[in-house]
């Protein structure tokens, strides 16, 4: 058995261990399954911006765009008559991906700054947008009366998320598996040449701008599943969804996880939500600055977040 057949058995060992301590949180915090499920939503989210960021290289601080719009979505469909989780989650995705796929356009043709003024735009005009619609969005008190049905018509939806957990993590699970096989395909490579030489690919015959436009809309899509998971397991949809505020908080939790690897986002969401309860329970006055401290810590420390710690572990400690 060659050294590169043992080192992907350990990768796969490591991920199945990986799902099983994640699972496991079910039994040994029952009275942190909320929390638990925030954390597997935002894990997804950031899952989402290392498409665009990490492995295609578009530069994007509006991601809370198609969070939010997932989060509306799945909201409205199931506070005006129509709560079943998993349609209401395919209703998100296919919103997000239209509306992806149509800013994938101006994303394209522009450069990184012009990206971001972009995305940033997008979302303040979005934010707004559902600010002017309180009729139909409840405006800054947020989307309430969203009723959720019945997961496969028998789990309801119960105050201790219970429920919720396990949705959220079978959906991250599932969504995390099918963005996996899409970045190993001959397309997520040449997403990675792309990242790494736009030019290069593009003189070898590759259709770069197609590529990015099809990265930016699947990151588009998976934001808006995560957005719908957030509304049908809190039920209910704040403006915040939609704020700038949102967006950089998941490119926090994407550069603490380590972008480029799949798993910073999972890892940089778990490390992140974990820092933030805890600090808010030790020092409820200034929970912020120690937050804000532990980050430019982690910044300063080392390059490629937790994720490239390890992997700069792993590469020390193999004989």
């Amino acid at each position: 058995m060659t050294s590169i057949q043992v080192s992907r058995k350990a990768v796969v060992a490591l991920e199945v261990v990986f799902w099983l301590v994640l699972g496991s949180c079910y039994f040994f915090f029952p009275d942190r399954l909320s929390l638990l499920s925030q954390i597997l939503i935002v894990g997804l989210f950031a899952v989402s911006l290392d498409i665009a960021l990490g492995y295609a290289g578009i530069l994007t601080v509006g991601h809370a765009a198609f969070f939010g719009a997932g989060a509306y979505s799945a909201g409205l469909l199931a506070r005006y008559g129509w709560g079943e989780p998993l349609s209401g989650l395919l209703f998100a995705f296919l919103i997000c991906v239209a509306l992806g796929w149509l800013l994938s356009f101006l994303i394209v043709r522009g450069a990184d700054l012009t990206r971001l003024m972009i995305t940033i735009g997008v979302t303040v005009l979005l934010a707004e947008a559902a600010s002017q619609l309180s009729s139909i969005t409840g405006g800054t008190d947020g989307l309430q009366g969203v009723e959720v049905w019945p997961l496969l018509g028998v789990f309801r939806f119960d105050l201790f998320g219970r429920t919720a957990f396990v949705y959220s993590a079978c959906v991250v699970l599932a969504v995390f598996v099918v963005v996996r096989r899409i970045l190993e395909s001959p397309f997520g490579l040449a997403l990675q040449g792309i990242h790494d030489s736009p030019r290069r690919m593009q003189s070898i015959g590759s259709p770069v701008s197609s590529r990015l436009r099809g990265a930016y809309t699947i990151s588009a899509g998976v934001a808006g599943i995560a957005g719908g998971l957030l509304a049908q397991t809190s039920q209910f949809v704040g403006i915040g969804t939609l704020s700038f505020e949102r967006s950089a908080e998941v490119l926090i939790v994407l550069v603490l996880g380590g972008t480029g690897r799949l798993y910073g986002g999972l890892v940089g969401a778990l490390v992140y939500m974990s820092i933030h309860e805890w600090f808010s329970d030790i020092d409820p006055q200034y929970w912020m600055f120690w937050l804000g401290m532990f980050l430019i810590t982690v910044v300063l420390i080392g390059r490629g977040g937790v994720m490239g710690w390890l992997s700069r572990f792993v590469r020390v400690a193999r004989p």
